[in-house]
């Protein structure tokens, strides 16, 4: 149970949070400042609210049950990650930079038109929609866990409503520069977090988790048995997969890009990202031995043994049980806040990509910075208010947090990331070829996720396949229907674009 120190601590932190985020989020003038910064924010800022964004509360709740119940061999797919942001830093960043574009659909809208732009925004917009209620879903966990310890009788949804309502206003107000900062502040308090988690441990068990660790065999880092199309642990599928998941996720997820377009240059852009990389890889390592010292404190019990609805649960009950009086409740305030400021950067992608993306082009007068900046800020109510559905849906999911996360966000990654592409390599195509090539790619990632969570329960593809399925069905369909037109009609169209 809390004691009162730690509820005046979270109350404190989140207050505090709160006002420095609309401390540093100035005056919102236009779509430029509310959107992008005023694209004025530093490199090492950008890169720091880039692994807040796509980790936080995910990462800190949901990484550690992973090395708890099995190893650390998840590494594997952080090495991914890094292979993955460095091909997108040199190979599509730089055609965001070329002109002044908000969002990452921009550039499908200047490739193929109008109606593939808006196709990728509507697609962004409900898939990050699904992904990020199970966001909600994760900063939900651990504040149940408070109330249930203070003898509070609550429920998931309740809380997802709270949590939803309290994001919409922060985001509401501070616009992308506020996001940017906090995601800053939480991140190095939620690592911070995590290492304390360790010493405490260590000095409380005399270290021997670790011998123990090691002897049970959960140290492996590499995997290369199982079958490398449906174990999701396996050394092919957690590189190569890692790899594209990491170029769909930022290089064509407005989540990551709409921070990237907010940095100073393009150079500093990629320094951003790359570096991003390594940090994930680091904090990916910290909450990993987490869950090994966590494992070693419980004795190997199971979470159903210690009494747990949820596997994700384990790391948050050790917050409130076994940390000292006010490091509890500073950890627990790091993740919830840090969970909602990743909350407000998917608002702020959401709403950036509805103006851009879907109002913008359905609008048949140009969108003024004061139109763009009304309508933004009510898709940031709508959206926020949207999150409690696929919350709520999810709530009763009994796999890990993280990979169903990763897994809907996936459905439409290979899609996304093939449009991009296959646009770039694939001169012949037009808006039809792609959007159709688009759309059956979504399909089928969209049936295997389906057949696993709702119909078999069985593991056809592995969720990091996704990305890369996506990418070959969109070469694949789109390639064959772009050999619908002949080489003088593509090369009459290309002479029309260039007047």
């Amino acid at each position: 149970m809390l004691h009162t120190v730690d509820l005046l601590v979270i109350i404190a932190y989140l207050a505090a949070t709160a006002w420095l985020g609309l401390k540093l989020s100035g005056r919102q003038s236009g779509l430029r400042d509310y959107f992008l910064g005023g694209r004025n924010l530093p490199w090492w800022a950008v890169c720091l609210s880039v692994v807040a964004t796509e980790t936080s509360a995910l990462t800190v709740v949901g990484i550690p049950v992973m090395s708890f119940l099995g190893d650390i061999s998840y590494l594997q797919v952080a090495i991914g990650y890094i292979i993955g942001r460095v091909i997108v830093a040199f190979f599509m960043l730089p055609r965001y930079y070329d002109g002044e574009m908000v969002t990452a659909y921009a550039y499908l809208g200047k490739r193929f038109g109008q109606s593939t732009q808006t196709t990728a925004g509507i697609t962004f917009l409900v898939t990050r929609l699904m992904a990020d209620g199970v966001r909600v879903l994760a900063a939900a966990i651990p504040l149940k866990l408070i109330l249930d310890g203070m003898g509070i009788e609550t429920n998931y949804f309740t809380i997802i409503v709270v949590l939803a309502v309290v994001t919409i206003l922060y985001t509401f107000i501070g616009g992308i520069k506020a996001v940017v900062w906090v995601d800053v502040a939480q991140m190095f308090l939620y690592v911070l977090g995590g290492v304390l988690t360790i010493v405490v441990v260590s000095a409380t068990t005399g270290g021997g988790w670790f011998t123990d660790a090691a002897e049970a065999g959960k140290l492996s880092m590499f995997v290369f048995s199982g079958n490398p199309i449906s174990d999701a642990s396996s050394f092919v599928p957690s590189l190569v997969g890692g790899a594209v998941f990491a170029m769909a996720s930022h290089g064509a997820d407005q989540l990551v890009v709409q921070r990237l377009l907010a940095c100073r240059t393009k150079v500093e852009a990629q320094k951003a990202l790359i570096w991003s990389g390594v940090v994930v890889f680091v904090q990916f390592a910290v909450f990993l031995v987490v869950g090994l010292a966590l494992w070693g404190y419980y004795e190997q019990q199971t979470p159903a043994q210690l009494g747990l609805t949820r596997d994700d649960e384990i790391f948050p009950l050790f917050i409130i049980e076994g940390l000292p009086q006010g490091v509890s409740g500073l950890l627990l305030a790091g993740i919830l806040a840090a969970a909602m400021s990743t909350l407000s950067s998917s608002l702020s992608a959401l709403s950036s990509s509805t103006v851009t993306d879907v109002y913008g082009r359905l609008k048949k007068s140009p969108v003024t910075d004061a139109q763009g900046l009304r309508v933004g800020r009510w898709a940031t109510i709508g959206w926020g208010l949207a999150f409690i559905v696929p919350a709520a849906f999810f709530r009763s999911d009994e796999g890990s947090i993280v990979i169903l996360a990763l897994g809907i966000a996936g459905i439409t990654y290979g899609g996304l990331l093939g449009a991009f592409v296959f646009g770039i390599v694939n001169k012949r195509a037009d808006a039809v070829d792609a959007n159709v090539a688009f759309v059956v790619a979504v399909a089928v990632n969209a049936f295997f996720f389906v057949m696993e969570k709702f119909v078999t329960g069985e593991v056809w593809v592995a969720w990091q396949w996704y990305p890369l399925l996506g990418v070959l069905v969109t070469f694949a369909v789109g390639g064959l229907l772009s050999l619908r037109h002949p080489a003088a009609a593509v090369a009459a169209r290309d002479r029309e674009t260039v007047r």
